[in-house]
């Protein structure tokens, strides 16, 4: 396994989200405004309630942020389904961190539960990650179960959600590739 650190500032996502971390055609954050944390407090492989890995992370609030004036006009509150991309967002990029190649995929949740709102005037959003299992296959395999906290009160509960890496496909020749 390459050695990364287990925690990653805002300049390493974006690096991340260009295919600069993990290296082209592996697992890539999405860029701003689509990235939905500023750093990566902990990751492991070895963490977690299962024992197979975890990841935190925390996202500033702000009310300029882009999805507040437009969800829900007069109303503004974070979008639940950016929780869970979120929630997605880091099982994939734990991951690409085991040194796991291929490109990413949200790939379900069993059960997606939204118990309070993330409005404006809340400061801290903190991810929670936590696997349940990983497989390390062709495809490559991460099923957990994820927490969404706005100033430590829980708004978002995941089960079961389930990220893959699979072998990038070459646009050109439409070839499989290995992804290094």
């Amino acid at each position: 396994m390459p050695e990364f650190p287990n925690s990653f500032g805002k300049e390493d996502l974006l690096k991340c989200a260009r295919g600069e971390l993990f290296g082209p055609g592996n697992a890539q954050l999405p860029e701003p405004p689509m990235l939905m944390m500023d750093r990566i407090t902990d990751i492991s492989d070895d963490g977690g309630t299962a024992g197979v890995g975890h990841v935190t992370a925390e996202l500033d609030l702000h009310p300029d942020l882009w999805f507040f004036p437009c969800h829900f006009p007069g109303n503004p509150v974070m979008p639940g389904c950016l929780m869970l991309d979120g929630l997605w967002q880091l099982a994939g990029f734990n991951l690409g961190w085991r040194g796991w190649k291929g490109l990413g995929m949200a790939m379900g949740a069993g059960e997606v539960k939204l118990s309070g709102m993330v409005q404006p005037q809340k400061e801290l959003l903190t991810y929670h990650v936590d696997f349940l299992r990983v497989i390390d296959r062709r495809l490559k395999l991460g099923i957990a179960d994820g927490r969404v906290e706005a100033d430590g009160e829980t708004v978002c509960q995941v089960k079961g959600m389930r990220v893959g890496l699979a072998p990038s496909v070459s646009k050109t020749r439409g070839r499989v590739s290995s992804g290094t």
